[in-house]
């Protein structure tokens, strides 16, 4: 079987492609460097370098697919990344069409479902309509808040502060890359399916910003506070840091959407629910040093 694999350095796509090769399969990936490829994978792995906003390249490199596991890779810095969705989304489904791709599995997010309103998730909505419009078969991996977020606030942490422009009681299904990546990978090596098809992945539990705060301050052994960030005081840090206003409007927009009483549509159950814990992954990789 030919699997194509995007994004394969990423937090979910190394995983992805680790656990191919490890179920014996020769992967194709897409990716800007070969060379940041693991050196254990040489041989194992058919890198091919392509950006995912060249249609050709991308149409070359996905021939003879069996199977897909695309990610919308983050826009350059200084662009609009609703912009960069729209190509990606554009260029994807012309693959599928066009190369016979025989399924699909689509790293979406939580809140793709309101299709607008929801910031940089607006462009995950525009691809996933993308590839309905196909006909072929795809699965959209609704993922829920990323573990790995909570390292971009590191700084903040080691002074005991855990800053978020969320409500602090509003609950988040909360999810290792990890265990998006189990899930891709099992989807993609198992049966085929028909048509169109949704997947939440919402970690074990939801959690709010507080006790995201109190589990990480028992992790590493300090009073850790969540203290709510204003939208516009939010954009105002993002402006000062240098964003430009489309990119603004994409990361403050997430936490903006989705806070008034978003629900996600696919419910937690045994299919949505994975194990790694908050505690286990803080434990992993937030300890104070």
């Amino acid at each position: 079987m030919r699997i194509v694999v995007t994004t394969p350095t990423g937090n979910v796509g190394a995983r992805v492609l680790r656990l191919l090769v490890q179920a014996g399969v020769r992967p194709v990936a897409l990716l800007r460097e070969p060379a940041r490829l693991p050196p254990d994978l040489s041989g194992r792995v058919e890198a091919v370098r392509a950006d995912q906003t060249d249609r050709d390249t991308v149409l070359r490199a996905t021939a003879g697919a069996d199977r897909l596991y695309w990610v919308n890779p983050p826009a350059p810095s200084g662009t609009d990344p609703l912009a960069q969705h729209a190509v990606c989304a554009r260029v994807v489904a012309d693959a599928v069409r066009e190369n016979g791709i025989g399924a699909t599995v689509f790293q979406s997010s939580a809140g793709a479902e309101m299709r607008h309103g929801a910031g940089d998730i607006d462009g995950l909505a525009a691809t996933e309509e993308a590839l309905d419009a196909t006909g072929a078969p795809v699965l959209h991996l609704r993922c829920g808040y990323f573990m790995t977020n909570l390292r971009m606030s590191a700084g903040d942490l080691a002074g005991g502060v855990l800053p978020t422009p969320w409500p602090l009681d509003h609950p988040l299904p909360w999810v290792a890359p990890r265990d998006i990546g189990d899930v891709a990978a099992a989807r993609l090596l198992g049966p085929p399916w028909p048509g169109r098809l949704v997947q939440a992945v919402h970690g074990p539990e939801d959690l709010t910003f507080r006790q995201v705060a109190e589990v990480l301050g028992e992790v590493r052994g300090q009073v850790v506070q969540a203290v709510h960030v204003p939208d516009a005081d939010f954009r105002a840090a993002l402006a000062g840091a240098g964003l430009t206003p489309p990119e603004i409007d994409a990361i403050a927009g997430m936490a903006a959407g989705l806070s008034n009483g978003f629900v996600p549509e696919q419910p937690r159950d045994a299919v949505s629910t994975t194990p790694t814990t908050l505690r286990s992954w803080a434990a992993e990789h937030l300890r104070a040093g």
